[in-house]
């Protein structure tokens, strides 16, 4: 194999669990030429035990694995970390792709892909996101009863605080910044990742599923995530009554 190229990005620790060696050999060698350092298991537990010892800043995680699969893993992993999570499965329908979104993943990439193509997953997540930096944006907002706090990264209901994902965060934080506005899937797909080919539109109906179960008093009654038919969803203003 060819030596990578340097990509000039911020060096970040990145946890690679994939029970392939040969592949896991070559992310590493290209997470390596990047500047970041690397550590590579080949298991779920592994897995899991590295990432809450070493506390990396990006897990590159196989679905299919010994122990536990890389779904089980993420799931945990949610329930106590907020670690971004740059998903590898060999799954090619898109409810199994999606199921990984649903538990948390950050992005997710189909095999077999390019190294390249992975270095630019991994490029777009950690700009997004930089250990221990603020977030940019506007200061806190309300619409209804939701609250954005876009410095916290924090969503709150009637004053209580809804655990999201990062992409559902995007979602709200993107829809607040307009309340009444119809925002086209595509549209949320850009907040939400960026307009990346693999992706799809369906992800943007995915999380906003997950959205109204946390939010609406009744998901499949929503009072403020509205379907705009034939044209996206919007974020209402008032809720009705």
């Amino acid at each position: 194999m060819r030596d990578a190229p340097i990509i000039a990005a911020m060096c970040a620790q990145v946890l690679v669990a994939e029970d392939e060696p040969r592949q896991a050999e070559v992310v590493r060698r290209y997470l390596v030429a990047a500047g970041h350092q690397v550590l590579v298991v080949h298991d779920g537990r592994a897995a899991l035990a590295e990432a809450r010892r070493w506390q990396p800043d990006l897990l590159v995680l196989d679905v299919m694995m010994p122990g536990l699969d890389g779904l089980q893993v993420c799931r945990t992993l949610r329930e106590e970390s907020d670690v971004l999570v740059l998903m590898l499965t060999a799954r090619t329908t898109e409810d199994d792709l999606l199921r990984g979104l649903e538990l948390g993943a950050d992005d997710y990439l189909t095999k077999p892909y390019s190294p390249r193509e992975l270095m630019a997953r991994v490029r777009t997540l950690l700009r997004r996101v930089s250990r221990g930096a603020a977030p940019a944006g506007p200061g806190p907002r309300r619409v209804g009863r939701i609250g954005v706090d876009p410095a916290r990264h924090e969503i709150t209901v009637d004053g209580v605080p809804v655990e999201c994902t990062r992409g559902e965060f995007a979602i709200l934080a993107a829809m607040s910044e307009q309340p009444d506005r119809v925002f086209s899937r595509a549209q949320l797909l850009h907040h939400t990742r960026g307009i990346d080919r693999s992706s799809t539109e369906r992800t943007i109906d995915v999380h906003m599923m997950n959205l109204r179960r946390k939010i609406e008093a009744d998901p499949q009654r929503p009072a403020q995530l509205i379907t705009v038919h034939g044209v996206g969803y919007k974020l209402a203003a008032e809720t009705p009554g």
